[in-house]
């Protein structure tokens, strides 16, 4: 028996896959914090490292938002410039 076809543009991400990012992402922040917070140093040093922190998590959920996004246009304008491929060809094959 063959497995069903399923389209790829339709499938998302499984829920453990999500569970593991959104769990990964709070244990890793959880720890920077607290981290920082137990330092024995001024606090303007704490503020700045949490300030550095925040940045960089801001910066670093930007630019994987960017990523996706021009790897979603890519495969778009590619599906669309495979579309008018088969068009012309299935014009060519009716002359």
């Amino acid at each position: 028996m063959s497995a069903p076809y399923t389209n790829p543009d339709l499938l998302g991400d499984s829920a453990s896959w999500s569970s593991f990012i959104w769990i990964s992402f709070i244990t890793s922040i959880s720890l920077m914090l607290g981290g920082i917070w137990f330092l024995p140093v001024d606090w303007w040093i704490r503020g700045y490292l949490y300030m550095g922190t925040l940045f960089l998590t801001a910066s670093t959920l930007t630019l994987s938002k960017s990523l996706r996004d021009k790897h979603e246009y890519t495969r778009f304008v590619n599906r669309v410039k495979n579309a008018r491929t088969e068009q012309v060809l299935s014009q060519f094959d009716k002359s």
